[in-house]
């Protein structure tokens, strides 16, 4: 017969601290720019709070202009062979300044970070995964 390990009751602090790993990302707050409508464009607030080692920063604010994404999605793709990158949400022509638009273009934006931050080989063998989610001065031409 097989003893029982022995069992104690956990602590508040262990109940209800910080998880072991928690990685959060919310893509929110788009702001249209520009005067004129060939000059017009949307960035979106990517905020970032974690404890995982891999990213530098615990917690991070950046902003993004769908082309900003179309390029990282880009050099994922070349440096990841492995990672089946996810796709973006479309791209939109008509009535792209909307607000029902914006929102859904957020979303989507949303849903591919979410994919691509939470992926471990990402998170760890990617050089450009934290510096865009987490570096203000993040410039695609250097990549």
């Amino acid at each position: 017969m097989q003893a029982l390990p022995e069992t104690r009751a956990q602590s508040f602090e262990e109940i209800y601290g910080p998880p072991e790993n928690f990685l959060e990302i919310e893509v929110k707050d788009p702001q249209t720019h520009g005067l004129t409508p060939s000059s017009r464009y949307t960035t979106y607030l990517i905020t970032l709070s974690t404890n995982i080692p891999s990213f530098k920063l615990r917690s991070s604010a950046v902003r993004r202009r769908y082309s900003d994404f179309e390029y990282f999605r880009d050099i994922l793709e070349r440096e990841s062979a492995r990672v089946t990158i996810p796709p973006l949400p479309g791209k939109v022509y008509f009535n792209k300044f909307d607000d029902a638009v914006i929102e859904e273009r957020r979303k989507g934006l949303e849903r591919f970070l979410r994919i691509v931050v939470g992926h471990p080989l990402l998170q760890t063998g990617s050089r450009v995964l934290g510096s865009f989610v987490q570096d203000p001065n993040w410039d695609r031409n250097a990549w």
